[in-house]
């Protein structure tokens, strides 16, 4: 039997996260490297892919490659796959991290162009990598599949109605693939809360304050809050747990 400390170890693994040169992506690109994988940080913006990539390698002695993706992309999101295997011959843990939520003033002034973008990125770019790294996986070793969705898709409302919506058809395509090439490959979801990044940020001062009032905890979260959840979803501590559902809200949602 593993020890506790051998269960969690990722030595000799390779993650993949997207969204990760920032908030949450970044805090667990630093953790599951901390605990022995390589990494591969994928973001838009490739200035800071490389700036993210060189933290995490000088905090942690693991290799970071940085590569720009806009995920919303198929043909970007092709490429990032190609560009991983092609340095790395595997991928042992896909996180789809990546999303964004724009605000707009009501629901009829959503544009089709904003609507489509947020669709794009936060649900149709997860299903294309998880797609092609899912087929790889299940050919090879095996691996798990973590999706970063909301808790809000739970409980919806009109302020991030288009966001949510995407969200929630990640939480569907999760449980499709926990059956799909189970049981090589594992698909689990995690739903955080309000959390301290760019999307809740957009919310202004004063809607962040009233979030972490209502809060059981009296914060909100903050994207280290999601290390501890994402390793052991990557880790042999989680071998039997496959179509999970895990709020990580601190408890705002616990009627559900």
């Amino acid at each position: 039997m593993k020890t506790p400390s051998e269960l969690f170890d990722l030595t000799g693994r390779v993650v993949l996260i997207t969204g990760g040169s920032r908030g949450i992506g970044r805090a667990v690109a630093e953790g599951v490297a901390a605990a022995g994988a390589d990494v591969v940080i994928a973001s838009r913006k490739y200035e800071a892919c490389v700036e993210a990539a060189k933290e995490v390698e000088a905090a942690t002695g693991r290799r970071a490659l940085p590569v720009a993706c806009h995920v919303g992309s198929w043909d970007d999101c092709d490429r990032l796959v190609e560009t991983a295997y092609g340095e790395f011959g595997k991928v042992d843990t896909l996180i789809n991290n990546a999303g964004m939520s724009p605000v707009y003033d009501g629901l009829s002034t959503v544009s089709r162009e904003l609507y489509d973008k947020v669709h794009a990125v936060n649900a149709s770019g997860p299903f294309r990598l998880s797609a092609l790294v899912g087929e790889r996986m299940a050919a090879g070793d095996g691996g798990s599949i973590i999706n970063v969705t909301t808790a809000g898709s739970l409980r919806p409302g009109g302020f991030d109605l288009p966001y949510a919506m995407a969200k929630a058809g990640l939480n569907a395509l999760t449980l499709g693939l926990a059956g799909q090439w189970a049981p090589k490959v594992r698909a689990n979801l995690v739903l955080p809360g309000a959390f301290d990044t760019d999307i809740s940020k957009a919310w202004g001062p004063d809607a962040q304050r009233n979030a972490a009032e209502m809060n059981p905890m009296k914060r909100i979260g903050v994207p280290e809050d999601l290390v501890g959840v994402c390793v052991f979803l990557a880790s042999d501590a989680s071998a039997y747990v496959n179509g999970a559902q895990i709020l990580a809200d601190g408890g705002l949602f616990r009627t559900l």
